[in-house]
C-alpha cells in the first residue's frame, strides 16, 4: 500500500471519515430549527447499512426522530462466520444487540417484519398491523437469492446442501455438518458469478475449513466449483493456500467445469459441465447467484438486473423519490457489496439526508473499502481502495489510494495483517452497532 501504512489507512476508514465529508456541507455551525425537530426519517434494516445509518444520523443532527425497523433483536455477522468453521470464533463471538443505538443514540428501535410501504403517503406498514410515518426513507432490506438459477436447489435443499450466506442458523448448520464429516470426506462449495454480497468470503471460507480440516481432519479434501474464471485476492489465496494446505483444497473454474447447473439433495450430488460431470460431496455448500431482497421489489426499488438503481450521490432511488437504499441490494457502481462498504455508504447518506433536510446541497461523498481475509490464524491478507464520484457514479478506485497485500510477504508481515483482520472486525462492529 502506498503513500499511507496500512495500519492508518485502516483508520481513516472509520467514522471520521464520513464526518469530514458531512462537514463539507456546513451542517454543524447551522442552528436547529423547530422544523428539523420534527423530521421523521425512518430506517428498515439492522445490519451494517441500517444500523449504521440510524446511528449516525442521530450523531449528525441529535433533534432527528430516527426509527431504525428490524425484524430480529440481534445482528449475527456474515463478516467473521467463516473464523467460525475455522475454530477461531465461536457464533456467539459475531452477534451483536442493539442496546447502544437505544440508549446511547436515541435510535427507537422497533422488532417487527416490514410488510408494505406507501411511497406517496410515506407510511410503512408493519406484520403487527401498526403504521409508522417518515419524512424520509432508508432501506437497507440486504440480499436474497436466486433459487431457480440452479436446478434442483430450492428453499427444502438448502436445509441439506447449505449456502450459509446469510449468517444466523445457516450458518450453524454448515458448521454442524463439516464437524460432523468424516475424517477423509470432501467438502464441496459452489461460489456464484457477479454480483454477490462479498466477493473475497469464498476463498476465506475455504481457506478456514482447511485449517479445521488440517487440525481435526487433515485426510479431508475441499473441491470449490465455481461459476467464474476468476475470485478475488485469487493470486494471494493461492500462494496460501499450497504453503498451508499443499495439496488439500482444488479450484475449478467455469471454463474447466466448475459452473454448477444442477444439484441432487437426496445423494449430495453436484452436476455441472451443463450436467454431464458429477461430484459427490459429503458436505455441499451451494452459495446461489444474488438479487435484491424480495422487500425492495415488493416497494419498486428493484429494475431487470434484479438490484436497486439509485442516484450515487446521495442513494436516493432512481425509481421512488424520497427512498434511499443502501447496502448489498444497491447498484454502487465500482463500489464491491461489503459490510465495510454498506457502513460507509450509510454515513455518506445520512450525511446526504441532513443536509438537505437543513436545506443544503449533500456533500460530494468518498468512499472506501477494505476487505480483510484470514487464511489462516496468523496469516492474513487484505485489499483496499478509495473511490470517487464521476458523471456516471462511484468509479474505480483512486489511483495510488489502498492497495493489496503483496506476494512472498515474510511471515511477520503476515501475521500482522491478521491482528489487523480481528482489529478491523472490533471496529466495524463496534462503530455500526456501539
Amino acid at each position: 500500500m502506498s503513500g499511507i501504512t496500512r495500519r492508518n489507512f485502516v483508520k481513516l476508514l472509520g467514522a471520521g471519515g464520513a464526518v469530514s465529508a458531512f462537514g463539507l456541507a456546513g451542517c454543524e455551525s447551522t442552528p436547529k430549527t423547530a422544523s428539523r425537530a420534527a423530521a421523521r426519517v425512518v430506517v428498515i434494516g439492522g445490519g451494517f447499512g441500517g444500523a449504521s445509518c440510524a446511528k449516525y444520523l442521530r450523531v449528525y443532527d441529535p433533534s432527528l426522530n430516527v426509527t431504525m425497523i428490524e425484524q430480529n433483536t440481534s445482528y449475527m455477522t456474515c463478516p467473521g462466520s467463516n473464523w467460525v468453521f475455522g475454530g477461531l470464533a465461536k457464533l456467539d463471538d459475531i452477534v451483536h444487540n442493539y442496546n447502544a443505538l437505544r440508549g446511547k443514540h436515541g435510535v427507537n428501535v422497533v422488532h417487527d417484519k416490514v410488510t408494505a410501504v406507501d411511497p406517496a403517503k410515506r407510511v410503512v406498514t408493519l406484520a403487527s398491523g401498526k403504521t409508522v410515518e417518515y419524512d424520509r426513507l432508508v432501506m437497507s432490506p440486504g440480499i436474497d437469492f436466486r433459487m431457480k438459477a440452479i436446478e434442483g436447489y430450492d428453499e427444502a435443499a438448502t436445509q441439506i446442501m447449505p449456502h450459509s450466506w446469510k449468517a444466523g442458523p445457516q450458518t450453524a448448520l454448515l458448521l454442524k455438518q463439516l464437524q460432523a464429516m468424516p475424517d477423509g470426506g470432501t467438502f464441496i462449495m459452489c461460489p456464484p458469478g457477479m454480483p454477490f454480497r462479498c466477493p473475497p468470503g469464498p476463498p476465506e471460507r475455504a481457506s478456514m475449513v482447511a485449517h479445521y480440516f488440517k487440525t481435526h481432519k487433515p485426510r479431508s479434501k475441499i473441491l470449490i466449483l465455481d461459476a467464474k474464471e476468476d475470485f478475488s485476492k485469487k493470486g494471494l489465496f493461492m500462494e496460501a493456500w499450497e504453503e498451508l494446505y499443499p495439496g488439500m483444497i482444488e479450484w475449478v473454474p467455469a471454463s474447466k467445469g466448475g459452473k454448477v447447473f444442477r444439484v441432487d439433495p437426496k445423494t449430495m450430488t453436484v452436476y455441472t459441465d451443463e450436467g454431464l460431470t458429477t461430484h459427490k460431496g459429503d458436505v455441499v455448500n451451494i452459495i446461489p447467484p444474488q438479487r435484491a431482497a424480495d422487500l425492495a421489489s415488493t416497494v419498486g426499488l428493484v429494475n431487470d438486473t434484479g438490484w436497486c438503481p439509485v442516484n450515487q450521490h446521495t442513494f436516493e432511488s432512481k425509481l421512488a423519490p424520497g427512498i434511499h437504499v443502501i447496502g448489498d441490494s444497491a447498484v454502487a457502481g465500482a463500489l464491491p457489496k461489503s459490510g465495510h462498504t454498506a457502513n460507509n455508504i450509510a454515513k455518506m447518506t445520512a450525511a446526504a439526508i441532513v443536509s438537505e433536510l437543513r436545506g443544503h446541497k449533500p456533500p460530494v461523498p468518498s468512499h472506501v473499502n477494505t476487505c480483510y481475509s484470514l487464511v489462516g490464524p496468523e496469516y492474513g491478507i487484505s485489499i483496499a481502495a478509495v473511490y470517487r464520484l464521476g458523471e456516471d457514479g462511484v468509479l474505480a478506485g483512486v489511483k495510488g489510494a489502498g492497495g493489496l497485500s503483496p506476494t512472498k510477504a515474510p511471515a511477520l508481515q503476515r501475521s500482522q495483517e491478521a491482528g489487523y483482520a480481528r482489529g478491523w472486525y472490533a471496529s466495524i462492529t463496534a462503530d455500526t452497532f456501539g
